[in-house]
């Protein structure tokens, strides 16, 4: 009975997960755009590749900007699948697709967000996640904003490192 309780409960859990973080980077929205809107620079701070030393990727079409692509393997987490930055809104806005084959076939959104503020520029990065059912039943026992959350956050910490170092 507790078995049928928790999965209808799952089942009752919204279809995309919506997991934000924000933090501030002591350089112009030009300098930490120019870094993520090149899927090149994705291993100097995203954390699925800086975790996996199995991580693989390859690049094809536009260099940068909308239109680039990133295929990824590795392994355990980081799985496999395809990248494409959907939209590029200079110094403002990146939109990429991310449509995984492995460990599950899923299509998540990684948006950023780069707004000019005092000392800087603030950057938000929002992830709309696909939630499986297998999740759903996870996020019963687990807080989902937490766990997804401290991947953005590494991400987000990563990435101002590398802003602030100008490297």
């Amino acid at each position: 009975m507790v078995v049928i309780a928790i999965l209808f409960y799952a089942a009752s859990k919204p279809p995309v997960l919506v997991i934000q973080r924000t933090t501030t980077i002591k350089a112009a929205p030009e300098s930490i755009f120019a870094v993520v809107d090149d899927f090149r620079n994705w291993p100097k701070w995203n954390p699925q590749d800086r975790d996996d030393p199995t991580m693989t990727r390859t690049y094809r079409g536009a260099p940068s900007g909308a239109g680039s692509v990133s295929d990824w393997s590795g392994k355990s987490e980081s799985g496999q699948g395809t990248m494409t930055i959907a939209e590029a809104t200079p110094y403002s806005k990146i939109s990429a697709d991310a449509n995984w084959t492995r460990p599950f076939q899923v299509h998540n959104v990684n948006e950023f967000g780069f707004a000019p503020v005092a000392g800087g520029t603030k950057v938000t990065w929002t992830l709309r996640a696909t939630n499986l059912f297998v999740m759903k039943v996870m996020g019963v026992f687990t807080n989902m904003d937490k766990n997804i959350g401290g991947h953005l956050e590494s991400g987000l910490a990563n990435l101002k490192a590398v802003a602030e170092s100008g490297k």
